[in-house]
């Protein structure tokens, strides 16, 4: 809700209450947002589906509790591309605001080098590991576990991505 002006009253001569609220401006999530966003409220769903077989049939579903895990992997991996894109690593801000401005400019150059570097590396490892996974399935559901991997592969890739991209803001 939007706060009223100082000279706006909020109620009028009968007492009522007046307020409009701002426009809602959903343009500025990108579609990391909205795959994380839909994969949560699958998660959610999942948990409430064991919540209720368990307590309220009283038998609970067994694959429930995988799955979760596994939404949870991909809410993971796949937010951690929002936090990038955001540029909202974890960096010790201090260092910044004392040191010179150019070997501020050299710092941040280095983090984002190390930081695409790094990224690329464990989107190769994870190719290399789901190479070497083959054919192995998941505990109780009876599918590949490369899915999961593949959405950590899809995670890393995202963030990679990103970074070069907040590289080339900065």
């Amino acid at each position: 809700m939007t706060t009223p002006a100082a000279d706006e009253p909020v109620l009028d001569a009968e007492g009522h209450f007046h307020a409009t609220d701002a426009p809602i401006d959903i343009s500025h999530y990108g579609w990391e947002d909205w795959f994380t966003f839909g994969v949560f409220w699958l998660l959610a769903l999942d948990v409430f589906y064991q919540f209720f077989t368990r307590y309220v049939l009283q038998d609970s579903a067994a694959w429930t509790e995988e799955i979760a895990r596994y939404l949870l992997i991909g809410v993971v991996f796949v937010g951690a591309s929002i936090g990038v894109a955001k540029n909202n690593h974890i960096q010790v801000d201090l260092l910044y605001r004392y040191m010179p401005a150019p070997l501020c400019r050299a710092l941040a150059l280095l983090v984002d080098v190390v930081r695409i570097a790094f990224l690329a590396a464990m989107t190769v490892f994870t190719v290399q590991m789901m190479q070497k996974m083959g054919p192995l399935q998941m505990t109780i559901v009876d599918l590949p576990m490369n899915i999961v991997y593949s959405v950590v592969l899809f995670g890393f890739a995202a963030m990679a991505l990103r970074s070069i991209w907040v590289m080339k803001v900065h």
